[in-house]
């Protein structure tokens, strides 16, 4: 029986998983589900081959592939999208890819009333979750809104297997971050906290094996799974300091997403943690490690992914810009954001100093 003291909201997202080595050849009656006739397919350029792949599954339901979503949704890419869903007289987006390209999925439903099928490419989390970002005049602005989660997302392990050891590695320490922060979200929760610190499990357990056996498909499937609670998490309980430091240096320098969110989360989550011991001890159990932050730098640095900042091309000369703009409009933390902490996090993250 649970305490009497335990009191929580829990807002369940409506959308449809179908999860599974194969289950992409479901996509043409998954759209039939939709009640869909004339879907967009949306890539980046980097993945027009897989689009056009599902132009081609879909046959006579596909009125057309485009293919230039990048990543942090610049606005000018945003609006191209949007024109050609409309000028094609599309009624679903299928997105093919990462973040970057169900965040562009999400950029035309935020206008429109096109519904969204997500085929995840990568361990992104993104296709889980109503929160949309759009970067305008150097800035990216988020929000979040039930019209851009998408309806249905197909989890087919098999289209992991070409995504490279360090993109692996890195695009699954971001979803460790989504977890690590709904432990901790001013909305967390029982039922969310167990399902996040069983995505932490899982993508500890199965990315090690990913980045050196990049085609077992028992590890995909582990780390897939992992980033799928990832998502939920993240969706259904909102985001904290480490997202506001990665959307930040995302945003207003260019940093790459992953990539930034694998350097950022050791040191947003040691900055955090004497307010939230609790959730430091589930990210540590779930991690087989002594500390949270420590645990995390120390898989990071397993996965041979950048540890650092500066790997990443930010200049120290940036970090007092890049700290004014993370302390203006703050999202919630458990420890509060102060300008002195934050310049120190990110001096900390410059040099790639193991937290301590």
């Amino acid at each position: 029986m649970a305490p009497f003291a335990l009191a929580f909201a829990y807002d369940m997202l409506p959308s449809r998983v179908v999860f599974g080595v194969g289950c992409l050849d479901k996509l043409p009656e998954e759209i039939e589900r939709l009640g869909a006739t004339r879907a967009l397919v949306l890539s980046t350029p980097e993945q027009r081959k897989e689009g056009q792949q599902m132009v081609d599954r879909l046959g006579a339901r596909a009125v057309g592939l485009f293919d230039q979503a990048v990543m942090h949704v610049p606005i000018e890419i945003a609006e191209q999208a949007r024109e050609q869903a409309k000028a094609l007289g599309a009624d679903c987006c299928v997105a093919v890819g990462g973040g970057s390209t169900t965040g562009l999925a999400k950029a035309i439903a935020l206008v429109s009333t096109l519904p969204i099928l997500s085929i995840p490419t990568t361990y992104a989390g993104s296709e889980m979750t109503p929160i949309w970002g759009i970067t305008e005049s150097g800035l990216k602005k988020t929000g979040r809104d039930p019209r851009v989660l998408p309806k249905t997302v197909l989890y087919d392990p098999t289209l992991t297997v070409t995504m490279p050891p360090l993109l692996s590695a890195t695009s699954g320490m971001n979803s460790i971050a989504h977890c690590v922060e709904a432990l901790y979200s001013k909305d967390a929760n029982p039922i969310v906290s167990m399902l996040a610190e069983e995505g932490i499990r899982a993508l500890a357990t199965g990315l090690p094996v990913v980045v050196k056996e990049p085609a077992n498909l028992d590890a995909r499937s582990n780390a897939l799974y992992g980033a799928w609670l990832g998502g939920i998490s993240l969706g259904a309980v909102g985001m904290a300091l480490h997202h506001k430091l990665c959307h930040t240096l995302g945003g207003s320098f260019n940093l790459p997403h992953a990539e930034t969110h694998t350097v950022v989360l050791p040191y947003a989550t040691a900055y955090t943690a004497s307010a939230v011991p609790q959730a430091m001890s589930r990210i540590a159990r779930a991690l087989g490690s002594s500390s949270a932050a420590q645990g995390l730098y120390d898989l990071a640095a397993s996965l041979g992914a950048p540890t650092s900042l500066a790997a990443l091309g930010l200049k120290a000369a940036d970090l007092d810009k890049a700290a004014d703009i993370a302390v203006q409009n703050p999202y919630y933390n458990p420890r509060p954001i102060t300008r002195e902490g934050i310049r120190a996090l990110l001096q900390d993250a410059f040099e790639g100093r193991r937290p301590q």
